[in-house]
């Protein structure tokens, strides 16, 4: 939200409150300090009079991470809901100390410390880290902030969704109708930080727009509206700075973020009501704060080693009978394209019909039969497609109604609207009753032959003039609405399929959603621009604690032609999920010519092969909370060139990706050191040393550069594999060496099912090698 005119002035009619001088200290020990804050100097008892105060309230619930409340009013009753944190498990109680002196306050968690200056007309906050300072928070930076209500209605991103059907936004509970259309107002409450020179900002969900987030205002609020405008699917009010430190903010609903925009050498974060609660991580890089935001909202969910291999969809609006479905597994088959998962997008039930979990009995007559048939014939996985909104002609309407298992409004009846279904509603998921229904229609779901389900939208939900069963905020349920809804199909997986055997193909999320994988970049169109959005989306995500993601190779929207599909193959099959869906025309290479063709199994042979090394890599994801796609700015911090790049990342450790947007020309950059192609399987191997930028002219359409970080060693699997979930261990492994520097390097090998390795393979600097924990087949590569 923007609250100034230029750097002096402020809006007509606003009434700011910024924090001047401690004027109290409530509270202090080693484990919290609480102290006030006025806008105003005390000089005398008079100026107590007439004035607001900010209650600051300063703790620490881990090591390197200090928790800061900001408060107005305190007497407000709280409304869930609220983000889940800590769900791995409560965390030992840091070793926390607090000092005090004539001129500050002195907070200290592990190497992360808070100085707060006490002297008069000169409040502020300096965050700082083993002497190295983070961020600051300069006098007036926190601030209680009234606005007047015609202010709020222009820049806010919730206007987004359902203002068709909806009047504006919620002002405070005392603002009366009559305010609201004369004027009124809303509160806020605010905190600057400052931000440096040279200072890059990243995260805060997925987002399709710069990657750098500077110059930006980003709301968090979830709407359904593709990948090329500033709306995003999954909104996570949590930051990465290029200074080695994140800001995570502990609310629900919209939050907003000023990203050097309405300041320049500020971001500004600000929420509606009387409290602002957030978390600064520090842990010394990038990589370690995002890791210990992990380790506050959850780390990701491993899924099972057969998600990792090609999804093929039936695409949206066409038609995909059973003879049409055998045909495309058929089809892939013959030409060496092997598909793990075949999913059924929402016409496996009828029209007008979702989300009834009901089969089309024209399409599908036998469904049980027909599933275990075509999993017998082609060893595939099954995904079906359903949503939480239920449409009025759908068999399962009535009963949801008399048992009241939907969002309903003020008065009592059933929330319903004509988008997307005729006259849908949508499942309370804070209702235990209806939580529970709804996991028993997954779970007759299952027994049908499903493996895994794809939950889309969860954006749409209603936020005013509806109620909750539990009395849930509906402002807040807006974004945590994902969260809820996810994790009940994700858990209804669990129970029936196995703890490891658990995986969705999700749109919508916020914070902890990416507990519940895997997410996927949401609709795209089939241009090489779309193509570079749905990277920024991913890359953006992958900032924001998200470990896996996928996209829809060759966009959604639109028949794309050759070439895009080729080279959006190239970067689908290098993701840690792969999906081929469309829209109005099947994703099946063959409909895109013989190029697509070779690409298409070149690129699945390839990341078959890879499985030992991903699988890797995604168990690292779990257990510690860095994504399998890297930014480079994660991976290379230091490097001043690598803060920009947008279309290119690290796959996991080792393997850097470069997409192609463009029918012939691929440009990418190299950091420092000696890389190695990886398509090159000669003696000699082609190599480049960076740091530089490199250009290739006549870039083939059936190949995409993938370069090699020296000192690597990848392990890849038989040449003949077909799925990607075979056992790693017990299969010949072909050892390729790149660059070795170090006397020796030891990789894991992965069992292949669950986050266990077999043992390691330990290769010398003279390039021999041998097993360790267990005798494995180990080959060198081929000349």
């Amino acid at each position: 939200m923007k609250f100034t005119d230029g750097l002096w002035r402020r809006p007509v009619g606003e009434t700011f409150l910024g924090g001047v001088e401690v004027v109290d200290v409530l509270h202090q020990s080693n484990d919290e300090l609480e102290y006030i804050v006025s806008p105003k100097h005390i000089g005398n008892r008079g100026d107590t009079l007439n004035s607001a105060l900010l209650t600051v309230n300063v703790t620490s619930p881990v090591e390197n991470v200090i928790k800061v409340v900001l408060s107005h009013h305190q007497g407000q009753v709280h409304h869930g809901p609220d983000f889940e944190l800590f769900p791995d498990g409560a965390p030992a109680k840091p070793a926390s100390k607090v000092t005090r002196t004539d001129k500050k306050l002195n907070f200290t968690s592990g190497h992360l410390s808070l100085d707060i200056n006490t002297e008069p007309w000169s409040y502020g906050l300096e965050f700082s880290e083993a002497g190295k300072a983070l961020c600051a928070v300069e006098k007036k930076g926190q601030a209680t902030v009234d606005l007047p209500y015609h202010l709020t209605t222009t820049s806010q991103s919730s206007l987004s969704c359902l203002s068709t059907l909806h009047d504006a936004l919620p002002v405070l509970d005392h603002a009366s109708s009559a305010q609201r259309t004369s004027g009124g107002w809303v509160r806020y409450m605010l905190n600057e930080f400052t931000l440096g020179v040279g200072e890059t900002i990243y995260g805060l969900g997925e987002r399709f727009g710069p990657l750098i987030k500077n110059g930006q205002r980003v709301g968090m609020w979830n709407a359904d509206g593709g990948t090329s405008s500033e709306q995003a699917y999954k909104n996570i009010p949590f930051y990465l700075s290029s200074k080695g430190y994140g800001l995570f903010v502990n609310h629900p609903e919209e939050v907003e973020f000023e990203v050097g925009r309405e300041k320049c050498s500020k971001i500004g974060v600000s929420v509606r009501g009387e409290t602002l609660e957030y978390y600064v991580i520090g842990g010394g890089s990038m990589k370690a704060a995002l890791m210990n935001y992990a380790k506050l909202t959850g780390l990701p969910t491993l899924p099972p080693a057969w998600t990792f291999g090609l999804y093929l969809s039936t695409s949206f609006t066409t038609s995909y009978d059973q003879n049409t479905v055998s045909s495309f597994l058929q089809g892939m088959k013959d030409r060496d394209c092997p598909v793990r998962v075949f999913h059924l997008d929402c016409f496996w039930m009828r029209q007008f019909d979702w989300c009834s979990f009901t089969w089309d009995p024209e399409a599908f007559p036998d469904p049980k039969k027909y599933l275990a048939d075509i999993k017998k014939e082609y060893n595939v996985k099954v995904c079906a497609w359903i949503n939480p909104y239920i449409s009025q002609r759908g068999a399962i309407f009535k009963e949801g109604v008399e048992k009241g298992y939907f969002i309903k409004r003020l008065n009592g009846n059933v929330w319903q609207w004509d988008e997307w279904q005729a006259g849908m509603a949508i499942v309370d998921f804070t209702n235990p009753a209806a939580w529970k229904w709804y996991a028993g229609l997954v779970t007759e779901l299952l027994k049908t032959g499903v493996d895994t389900i794809k939950t889309d939208f969860g954006e749409r939900i209603p936020h005013l003039h509806v109620k909750y069963h539990d009395g849930s905020d509906p402002w807040k349920m807006h974004n945590y609405y994902a969260f809820l809804y996810n994790k009940c199909v994700f858990e209804t997986i669990q129970a029936v399929m196995g703890a490891d055997e658990a995986a969705l193909f999700a749109r919508s999320a916020t914070v902890g959603g990416q507990r519940f994988p895997v997410h996927w970049g949401g609709d795209c169109e089939s241009t090489f621009e779309a193509m570079a959005e749905t990277l920024r989306g991913g890359l953006s995500l992958a900032s924001s604690g998200f470990g896996f993601w996928s996209h829809d190779i060759g966009g959604f929207e639109g028949h794309p032609p050759e070439e895009i599909f080729c080279r959006w193959v190239g970067m689908g099959l290098f993701s840690s999920h792969s999906r081929l869906h469309g829209s109005g025309s099947y994703r099946v290479p063959w409909n895109y010519g013989e190029e697509a063709v070779k690409t298409t199994a070149k690129m699945v042979k390839a990341k078959l092969r890879l499985m030992p090394y991903i699988f890797a890599q995604a168990i690292k994801a779990s257990t510690t909370g860095l994504p399998v796609m890297r930014p480079m700015i994660l991976e290379f911090p230091d490097d001043p060139t690598s803060a920009t790049l947008d279309k290119q990342y690290m796959f996991g450790d080792s393997l850097l990706v470069a997409p192609v947007f463009h029918a012939s020309t691929a440009q990418f950059y190299l950091p420092a050191g000696t890389w190695t192609d990886f398509w090159d399987t000669s003696s000699s191997p082609s190599t480049i040393t960076g740091p530089k930028w490199v250009t290739l002219e006549n870039y083939p359409l059936t190949s995409i550069p993938v370069f090699v970080k020296e000192n690597s060693v990848l392990l890849l699997g038989p040449e003949d594999v077909v799925i990607p979930d075979y056992e790693y261990a017990n299969v010949q492994l072909e050892v390729r060496t790149y660059q070795l520097s170090s006397e020796e390097v030891t990789v894991d090998v992965p069992v292949g099912k669950g986050t266990k390795f077999a043992g390691q393979v330990v290769v010398k600097k003279d390039g021999s090698f041998q097993g360790k924990g267990k005798s494995f087949d180990l080959v060198a590569a081929k000349a």
